[in-house]
C-alpha cells in the first residue's frame, strides 16, 4: 500500500519566516503554525491551505511561493539539510537528498536520472499517493528552496538547465516571466514531471559553507567516533572519518572504506588484525556510539537514527541496538541512566 506523503513539521517554519520578513501580523496563521513541533507530520492539504491563507494577504505579489522558498535555512528540512550540507560537493549533496527524502516527505519519490549533457531531478505526480499532489504553490516553494539552497552553497553557481511544473501554469500573466527571471532558465508548466535539470559538470562544484546545527550533528559523531576507536593513531583517526562518510550512504563495507582510504582490502583487513579487531566489530562499535550521541537529541526521530546508521529501516535498528545493549533505542532513550551518562 502506497504511503500518503506529507511534510515536516521543520517545515512550517519556513511559512513563519517569510510573514516575519513581509512584517505581516497574520496571528490565526501564526497560531496555527504554532501547533507544530519540528518533528512533527504535517498532512498535505494542511499545509497548502496554509500557504493558500498566509499568500492572500500579499494579493499582488507575483509567484509568491518562490518568494517563500527564497527564505529556507537548512533548519527548514531538518536532517536531510545537515546531512547534504555536510557533502563535499553537489552530487554527493543529490545522493544526499535522496536518500534522505523519506524523512521530509515520509516516502521516496525523487528520480535521478541523465539527460544528454545533464542530470535531472524530478519528481513524477503519479507517485504522489492517494492523489494528494502538492499543487503549484506548494511546489514553486519546494523547487524554490531547493535551488536557493543550492546557490547558497556554492561560489558563482550556474542557472539550471531547465525547470518544469506538473501543474497548470499559474492564473496570474506575469508569473511565467516571475519564474524565468527567479531560476535564471526556461520554465515550462504542465509537463509530466516537476524536475529540475543542470549540466553534468554541476555534480563536481564543491560545496563551500557550513552551519551551526551542522557542526553540532558533526560534533557529536567526532566525539562517538572516538569513543569507538580509543587510543586511535593518524590511520584510525582517517578511518574513522571514512566511516562517518560511508554510513549515512549505507555504504560502509570493507572493500568500499578500503578504497575511500586508497588501500588494498588485505591493507585494511591487515591493520584491523593488527588492533584485534574485525570489521564487523568496528561498524557495530561506531554505530552503537553514534546512536547513544543521536538518542540524547530529541530533534531526531528514531527513524532519522537509523537512516543515519545506514539502516534502511527502523526495525533493523532496533533489532541491532536490543543486541548491543540488551535494550530498545526507544527505552535508552527515556531511561534515567542515558540522560545522566550524557550529561
Amino acid at each position: 500500500m502506497a504511503s500518503v506523503i506529507r511534510v515536516t513539521g521543520a517545515w512550517t517554519q519556513l511559512l513563519a519566516d517569510w510573514l516575519d520578513h513581509e512584517r505581516l501580523p497574520a496571528p490565526e496563521i501564526r497560531a496555527a503554525l504554532a501547533r507544530w513541533a519540528p518533528d512533527d507530520i504535517v498532512p498535505i492539504p494542511v499545509w497548502r491551505a496554509l500557504l493558500e491563507r498566509a499568500t492572500t494577504l500579499r494579493p499582488l505579489l507575483s509567484a509568491p511561493g518562490l518568494a517563500i522558498g527564497a527564505r529556507v535555512q537548512p533548519r527548514h528540512v531538518g536532517v536531510m539539510g545537515y546531512v547534504v550540507l555536510a557533502s563535499s560537493n553537489l552530487g554527493e549533496a543529490l545522493l544526499a537528498y535522496r536518500r534522505y527524502e523519506r524523512l521530509f516527505y515520509g516516502a521516496d519519490l525523487a528520480e535521478v536520472s541523465a539527460q544528454g549533457t545533464d542530470t535531472e531531478i524530478r519528481w513524477r505526480r503519479d507517485h504522489l499517493a492517494l492523489g494528494l499532489a502538492l499543487g503549484q504553490l506548494a511546489d514553486s516553494v519546494g523547487i524554490a528552496a531547493l535551488i536557493t539552497f543550492l546557490r547558497r552553497q556554492v561560489e558563482h553557481a550556474p542557472p539550471p538547465s531547465l525547470i518544469t511544473f506538473n501543474n497548470p501554469a499559474p492564473a496570474n500573466p506575469a508569473d511565467p516571466a516571475a519564474y524565468a527571471a527567479f531560476f535564471g532558465c526556461p520554465v515550462r508548466f504542465g509537463d509530466t514531471y516537476t524536475r529540475v535539470r543542470f549540466p553534468a559538470g554541476y555534480l563536481a562544484i564543491p560545496m563551500l559553507h557550513s552551519d551551526p546545527g551542522l557542526r553540532a550533528l558533526l560534533d557529536r559523531q567526532a566525539q562517538a567516533l572516538l569513543l569507538a576507536l580509543p587510543n586511535s593513531d593518524r590511520f584510525d583517526r582517517a578511518l574513522q572519518q571514512v566511516m562517518f562518510k560511508l554510513l549515512p550512504d549505507a555504504a560502509a563495507t570493507l572493500p568500499r572504506a578500503a578504497r575511500e582510504l586508497h588501500v588494498s582490502v588485505r591493507t585494511l583487513q591487515r591493520r584491523l588484525d593488527a588492533r584485534d579487531i574485525t570489521w564487523q566489530a568496528l561498524l557495530d562499535r561506531t554505530r552503537e556510539q553514534l546512536a547513544r550521541q543521536y538518542l540524547a537529541d530529541r530533534s531526531l526521530t528514531l527513524g532519522d537514527i537509523a537512516l543515519l546508521l545506514g539502516y534502511s529501516e527502523q526495525s533493523a535498528f532496533n533489532r541491532a541496538f536490543r543486541r548491543w545493549t540488551r535494550q530498545t533505542p526507544a527505552r535508552m532513550r527515556i531511561s534515567p541512566a542515558s540522560k545522566s551518562s550524557t550529561q
